[in-house]
Parts: C-alpha cells; structure tokens; sequence
C-alpha cells in the first residue's frame, strides 16, 4: 500500500510540473505601433503578453509576415521577462516591399514556437 502512495505523489508531482510548463502558453502579441520613416524604412514597437518562466519557457522572438507567409523581419528576445509582462520591444530599419499595405506580427516562445495571439495591422 505504502508503494501505491509513493508512486501516486511522485505521478501528482510530474502531472503538476508538466501542467505548470504548458500554463505559460503561447507568445500573444497584444499591441503594435509601427511608423514609416522619411526614408521609406519602417520602425515596430510590439507588446508580448506571456508567463515567462525563466530560462525554460519564455518569450524568445517576434516576426513581421506579409499575406503570404514571408517573414518581413524578426526581433530575437535574448532573455525572459518574468517580472516584465507585458513587455514592449522595437525593430527599427524594416524594408517592406511594395504592394504590401499591411502585416501581421506573431510571437514565439522556447516551448510551443507560434501559435499565440497574433495582430494584424495597416502600414501607415
């Protein structure tokens, strides 16, 4: 019987830190602001809302993507933000190519990759 609620608490353990991993969740970008430049090169300032929890499962990229999926442009985030959330990081020198009047932003995280909250947003 003794075995039986050894094994049972060691099982409850690995269930709660496993589900502790996953309630992190996904990388959901909750705000962009994007301005164009005088020289035709455009600056984005992304908002990330995640549970970053240390080294293990955080927040590590944003990207820029066009309508058909090519990336545009990428901001590596180099460490997590656990006291920070949400946390708003820029990307300055973006070239978009003409015809492209707008863009969606998507984040990442070192867990799941994408598949957070995404914004989609009309180039100024």
């Amino acid at each position: 019987m003794r075995f039986f609620y050894n094994t049972l608490a060691t099982a409850g353990i690995l269930i709660m830190l496993m589900t502790a991993a996953i309630m992190a969740g996904e990388a959901d970008v909750v705000d962009v602001k994007v301005y164009k430049s005088t020289s035709g090169l455009y600056t984005f300032h992304v908002s990330l809302l995640h549970g970053d929890t240390g080294w293990d499962h955080y927040a590590n990229k944003w990207e820029i993507i066009d309508s058909d999926g090519n990336v545009l442009g990428t901001r590596v985030l180099h460490h997590p933000h656990e006291n920070e959330q949400p946390f708003t990081r820029s990307l300055t020198g973006v070239a978009i190519p003409d015809g492209i009047s707008s863009v969606t932003i998507r984040g990442y995280d070192s867990v799941h990759a994408d598949g957070g909250a995404t914004i989609t947003i009309k180039l100024p």
